[in-house]
């Protein structure tokens, strides 16, 4: 099942690219907020699942006449791991475990603006990512025991800004916590949907051109691992988010004006995000290299 919230923050599914509003199916959801509500039914949900599930022909909108929202758009947590992918191969070993916090504000939803920011740097970076969305209170999870924990599926991309730390040092939150900076969505697929998450491919393009092109596969850390690390150090609670890493190979700059589209095997639709930037600042647009990716945004903060 895939989980949207459209328009007004209204609850629906997306079923053949149209969306059916859930709202009288689950009308016993608090709605304090658009967050606490998805929180509870994502905890709650096999209560309202039977219901959801038997929806059958009723009204429904195309998905080009909606405007989707972020479907957690304030979660607790957002966890990011760094340094989780193999490059293809280039790398010979494991990085360490290494995880940073992305601010709650970060999160934007299907076609709203990552906004640029007024800081002096080499240039801001996409980085195309599986989310996980967890489904309970998770503490010291097992990678084992992991898959219970975890409720479904989401397109993320963590956009960065390189070598902003003024200081001189290696701060994560100076380079990945500005307002605008973690695009999520359209649609939460919950994980009963996804055979197997370690062999999805992650597509991203920006001006339709493709940037990155890469599989879980390449993960160095499985989802199940990526979830013991985030949980043995915080405790995770239901509509929270982990977001496991990129491949940094066709990583690129972003600049004002540019389009944006992300999307991963099952998780559809795209996700489309444009960028503006006040200053209309410009960086040569060639991805990095293999190594040179790595080494330039993950390898000096595993030195710390």
């Amino acid at each position: 099942m895939k989980l949207v919230l459209f328009n007004d923050y209204v609850p629906g599914i997306l079923r053949d690219d149209k969306v059916i509003d859930i709202s009288e199916k689950i009308s016993g959801v608090p709605n304090f907020s658009p967050q606490i509500m998805m929180s509870y039914l994502i905890e709650h949900f096999d209560q309202y699942r039977p219901s959801l599930e038997e929806i059958g022909d009723v009204p429904s909108v195309p998905i080009s006449q909606v405007k989707f929202r972020p479907p957690l758009p304030e979660p607790t947590r957002i966890v990011c791991m760094a340094g989780n992918y193999m490059e293809n191969g280039s790398r010979a070993l494991v990085a360490d475990r290494e995880a940073f916090l992305k601010s709650p504000s970060a999160i934007i939803g299907d076609g709203d603006t990552v906004v640029l920011p007024d800081c002096p740097v080499p240039h801001f970076h996409h980085e195309a990512e599986l989310g996980l969305v967890i489904g309970k209170k998770s503490s010291k999870v097992s990678a084992s025991n992991a898959k219970d924990h975890i409720f479904g599926y989401i397109n993320f991309i963590d956009v960065s800004a390189r070598g902003v730390e003024p200081n001189g040092g290696s701060s994560f939150f100076w380079g990945k916590s500005w307002d605008t900076f973690g695009p999520i969505g359209p649609a939460i697929v919950t994980a009963d949907e996804i055979d197997d998450p370690q062999n999805l491919n992650i597509n991203l393009w920006v001006n339709g051109v493709v940037r990155q092109n890469m599989n879980t596969s390449d993960m160095g850390r499985s989802v199940g691992e990526v979830v013991e690390f985030a949980t043995w150090l915080v405790t995770m609670k239901p509509g929270d988010l982990i977001s496991t890493g990129t491949n940094h190979v066709g990583l690129g700059p972003i600049q004002d004006g540019d389009k944006i589209e992300m999307q991963i095997d099952g998780l559809g639709p795209k996700l489309h995000v444009d960028v503006t930037d006040e200053w209309k600042r410009t960086w040569p647009t060639q991805p990095l290299s293999e190594m040179t990716a790595f080494e330039s945004s993950i390898r000096s903060k595993m030195k710390r």
